[in-house]
């Protein structure tokens, strides 16, 4: 019997993934590819089923004779084990994203003289579309809390751009690019403290309550999915801070990261420029283990920040404290720098990497920002977070529509840095649930 080789994420099934079986019978025994989790994340959201879970269902789809892993986009390592007579397709990937993946399926097939057989896209329905209605329907606490130990499980790097409100929220949700046929988008969402407060004209002195943050935090998640991350400052008191991680935790929140600092809190890009006192390391890891102890779930991350380089410190004393942290509970380690040159996060990466146990690394290359995305994750950074970008392109672009409007006594020449009402009233549709 002829061998069909049929590559699918089996996610969501829906009747284009029957109709395609069903074709694929007619040529021989199917053999279906079934896309890992690592692969499914490479290029879209992760799977809402893990691998195990679509197996199961895709093994007992009437027509398949069997299933294997198929561990990237590329089909060749399979098709060159399995050497199929026939792979089918649906006609939908002749342009776009999968256009080089087909080109390279018809190449390695002409080694055997294999044929590419696709057949007409079932018009009406697709995964993607699927993937829109499930987010419009929207989130639980439950599912959005596992979320980001999941990215880290999955993705070379989880890619973290900051959220203030619910408009930035959005972008941080449904922003993505095409590039070299791979999707790009962010993973995951930064509530930052700096950000928070200074929308609401306060300075970052810790001084908007965890209260008014959580309003914050509420108004990002009536509107999005993806998980949040909290930037928590310095934790405040252990006592409190107990407390307020099981907050966090029932609310859906992924992670907090804390800092280990006391005193009055200073933005930490000002450096040694202000007083700043790091906290005594065994003192901040029993914040750290009692915030822990307090969680009902394994899934809430608690994120150790260190401020050693940013207190010139040294990257030994930055060592010693991830030793310490990690053995405390720490779920991460972020380290910071507010140097504009990567090299001090760089020898701290290669020194971390020499650590028998290590939890994962994050950074957040706001002044230090020639440094790639790729080249942090080969250092061993899994989670990269935009802190702040957001907030600071915005407020220069609103700073000069204010003044040309004074210049000029009207909002005529202020019109080309402004979106079109249209736009703004369309911006967020008004849906019937």
């Amino acid at each position: 019997m002829k061998k069909v080789y049929l590559a699918m994420t089996g996610d969501i099934i829906h009747h284009g993934h029957i109709n395609i079986i069903s074709e694929a019978r007619k040529y021989g025994e199917v053999i279906v590819g079934l896309l890992t989790d690592e692969a499914i994340a490479s290029y879209k959201r992760i799977p809402l089923l893990n691998y195990e879970e679509r197996k199961k269902i895709v093994e007992n789809i009437k027509g398949v004779s069997q299933v294997i892993p198929q561990k990237t986009l590329d089909y060749t390592e399979n098709l060159e084990m399995i050497k199929p007579d026939y792979v089918i397709h649906g006609n939908d990937w002749r342009e776009g994203i999968q256009k080089s993946i087909r080109e390279k399926v018809i190449e390695t097939l002409k080694k055997w003289d294999g044929e590419l057989i696709e057949v007409e896209y079932t018009k009406g329905v697709s995964g993607s579309l699927l993937d829109e209605k499930i987010k419009k329907i929207g989130t639980t606490p439950e599912i959005r809390l596992k979320k980001l130990r999941r990215l880290i499980e999955l993705k070379p790097f989880v890619r973290v751009i900051e959220a203030s409100n619910g408009l930035t929220g959005l972008i941080a949700e449904n922003t993505k690019i095409v590039k070299n046929g791979q999707v790009r988008e962010f993973d995951a969402m930064w509530v930052s403290s700096l950000c928070d407060s200074t929308l609401k004209g306060k300075p970052d002195i810790e001084l908007v309550d965890l209260t008014s943050r959580i309003n914050t935090i509420n108004e990002i998640m009536e509107v999005t999915t993806k998980p949040i991350i909290l930037d928590g400052d310095t934790g405040g008191l252990k006592e409190h801070f107990v407390y307020n991680v099981r907050t966090l935790e029932r609310l859906g929140v992924s992670a907090i990261i804390i800092e280990d600092k006391i005193g009055l809190k200073k933005n930490s890009l000002f450096g040694t420029e202000v007083e700043q006192i790091q906290d005594d390391p065994k003192n901040f890891a029993d914040k750290i283990n009692s915030g822990k102890k307090a969680l009902v779930t394994d899934d809430f991350m608690i994120i150790a920040r260190i401020e050693s380089l940013i207190l010139k410190a040294g990257i030994e004393d930055a060592l010693k404290r991830a030793k310490i942290y990690i053995e405390a509970g720490a779920d991460g380690i972020m380290i910071h720098s507010k140097e504009k040159s990567p090299q001090e996060i760089i020898d701290f990466c290669k020194e971390y990497k020499k650590l028998e146990v290590k939890v994962p690394l994050v950074a957040v290359p706001t002044t230090y920002n020639s440094i790639t995305e790729t080249e942090l994750s080969e250092l061993g950074v899994k989670i990269i977070i935009y802190a702040n970008h957001l907030l600071r392109s915005a407020y220069p672009a609103m700073k000069k529509t204010a003044e040309t409007i004074l210049e000029n006594g009207r909002s005529l020449e202020a019109d080309k840095y402004c979106v079109s009402i249209k736009e703004i009233l369309t911006l967020i549709p008004t849906e019937e649930i």
